[in-house]
């Protein structure tokens, strides 16, 4: 688990290099916020955080809960950081910062949209002054 990153992810550098190519300017990992957002965008009084499908329990076909030996310890280990998601989130919009998650099936595998499409939908949400929001891959 020592090569598992937290910052600098993959999809998070894709996302980060899309906005910026379109005007946007930000901060990483502000440790100011609650959860230390991956971008943050004090202009826009808005935060976007880049999750991946597993470690945070998203509902799509990249997810599955693990079994075997340790099937205890992950299911612990994951449902409480899909409980730290949602205090995260509560504590933000207390504090009065906006939220957005981007999911990982948004930008890799089978459901994958183009970055272009997911940039616009942020750039979109930042504009509209919207609390939260978020995008994910299609699997229907």
């Amino acid at each position: 688990m020592a090569a598992i990153r937290g910052k600098d992810t993959r999809p998070e550098l894709a996302i980060r290099r899309g906005l910026h190519a379109r005007g946007f300017r930000f901060r990483l990992h502000a440790p100011y916020l609650p959860g230390k957002p991956d971008l943050v965008m004090k202009k826009y009084q808005a935060t976007i955080f880049v999750h991946g499908c597993f470690w945070h329990m998203h509902d799509c076909p990249r997810f599955k809960m693990p079994s075997g030996d340790n099937a205890d310890f992950w299911q612990g280990k994951l449902l409480r950081n899909s409980q730290r998601d949602q205090e995260v989130a509560d504590a933000l919009l207390a504090i009065g910062w906006r939220r957005f998650v981007v999911w990982e099936c948004a930008l890799v595998g089978k459901g994958r949209k183009d970055l272009p499409m997911v940039v616009e939908t942020i750039a979109k949400w930042l504009e509209s002054g919207a609390e939260t929001g978020g995008i994910s891959g299609d699997f229907g």
